[in-house]
């Protein structure tokens, strides 16, 4: 990491993190106009959802690329380096170009900090600063197509400052409920606000509520709507090695026999909507050449889901922080995974339905190592084992004060239920958090 990296990096996280919210895109909107409207120098996909919008956008985005376009990449949160959220052509910036396109923005955040200052007003937060520096970069590239993933919610996300002419909204669930709202329809409302007048709107299957909320957002903006189960389907889907085989309908074609190197169900639902976004967006509406698109899934890495960091005994980690994630993750592990004894290690944040995600590794997990991560609103792993007490019962749950040590007792009780060391049947199951699985990542994959 060289100096003048460490030193925007520290000016860019000293700002007012990401769970600390003013909801409103009037900063990123003004620092936009001063720099011209960038985000209208290239067509946009603009991602939401409660799960599944980090998968979506960059499936989407490998097969834009995969058709020989130049790509923009925009994703939130990071697993290692804050770099990996802006991406060109399916690679981060590195460290220079970072510090440049910084450096190219840093006086017009300047100008409108001191402006909303004046006004009463914070300055830029952290994610809004990102956004204006992805935004920046895929204008300076050129990118043809950018793939933007909303930070949170979508309304008065700094990313909706883009004019996408796809809208993808992938499920949407209850989480972040602070800021969206404390039903399924409060929250879709909030999501369905990325829908821009005349865009596209490809949706997952959804709630009953969250469908009406955003059906209305459609008739309101004069949006085309494909919906899955509607219009769009998941025809069929059977495993194979390292991932599964689908098939995927849309209103254009029947791709069959696609390969997709990523585990779970849902993984083939986010197929889908990405499928049927590159279609809107390349195809207008007609169908894609099936050689490319098999070419583009094929390529395509979602890290920190469900993804194998380490063997003897396999260590999985997984970013499923809410119950509705939770689900679908077991679900693939189940699917994908001939385990008879997993151990989970669990680290959350203190504001998630931590009774609920309990609920639902409660199941699967034959013991409970509960820690707390390197986040400062992780929840005090002391609160976290009570809770899990009450869920697993006193003896499947063990205590450890930090995610190094937590490791090391999850693996030990993993070797324990594996007496010949084969390592065939067991495993270690790292979840809860986005944070969790970055700080596993750093222990795990550096020492592989």
């Amino acid at each position: 990491m060289n100096d003048a990296f460490k030193t925007v990096s520290r000016e860019i996280f000293s700002r007012m993190p990401e769970h600390k919210i003013d909801p409103t895109m009037a900063r990123v909107e003004r620092v936009m106009e001063l720099l011209g409207d960038p985000q209208r120098a290239f067509r946009t996909v603009h991602v939401t959802g409660t799960n599944g919008k980090s998968s979506t956008a960059r499936m989407t985005e490998a097969l834009v690329r995969e058709h020989g376009l130049r790509t923009g990449l925009f994703l939130s949160p990071h697993l290692s380096s804050v770099t990996e959220r802006i991406q060109i052509d399916g690679a981060p910036l590195d460290e220079d170009r970072f510090v440049e396109v910084f450096e190219d923005v840093a006086p017009y955040i300047g100008v409108v900090d001191r402006e909303s200052e004046a006004d009463g007003g914070p300055p830029l937060s952290f994610f809004e600063v990102l956004t204006v520096m992805a935004i920046a970069a895929f204008a300076d590239a050129p990118v043809d197509v950018a793939v933007v993933e909303v930070g949170l919610g979508g309304r008065w996300d700094s990313t909706n400052v883009v004019d996408g002419e796809v809208a993808v909204i992938a499920p949407v669930a209850m989480d972040h409920e602070k800021w969206l709202g404390h039903t399924i329809r409060d929250i879709a409302i909030e999501k369905a606000g990325i829908i821009k007048d005349g865009a596209t709107a490809v949706v997952a299957a959804q709630r009953e509520e969250a469908d009406a909320e955003i059906r209305a957002r459609a008739e309101q903006t004069g949006s085309r709507l494909l919906r899955e189960g509607v219009e769009l389907e998941v025809a069929g889907r059977q495993l194979a090695v390292g991932g599964q085989l689908v098939a995927f309908r849309t209103q254009a074609a029947l791709y069959t026999d696609v390969y997709l190197p990523l585990h779970g169900e849902h993984q083939a639902h986010n197929a889908l909507l990405a499928l049927a976004a590159t279609e809107v967006l390349l195809g207008g509406g007609r169908a894609l050449d099936g050689g490319v698109v098999e070419a583009g899934f094929a390529g395509v890495t979602s890290p920190g889901r469900l993804e194998v960091v380490r063997s003897s005994p396999a260590m999985i980690v997984d970013v499923a922080h809410n119950p509705a994630g939770a689900e679908a993750m077991v679900s693939a592990l189940e699917e994908a995974f001939d385990l008879d004894h997993v151990v989970g290690v669990l680290a959350v944040m203190a504001d998630k339905d931590v009774e609920g995600l309990l609920s639902v590794l409660e199941p699967v997990l034959a013991q409970l190592v509960v820690t707390r991560n390197s986040n400062d609103r992780s929840m005090p792993a002391e609160d976290l084992a009570e809770l899990a007490r009450e869920v697993f019962g006193e003896d499947r749950v063990r205590l450890a004060p930090d995610l190094p040590e937590a490791l090391q007792v999850a693996t030990n009780l993993a070797e324990q239920a594996d007496p010949t060391g084969g390592g065939t049947g067991t495993a270690v199951l790292i979840t809860g958090s986005v944070v969790t699985v970055a700080d596993a990542r750093s222990l795990l994959v550096s020492r592989r």
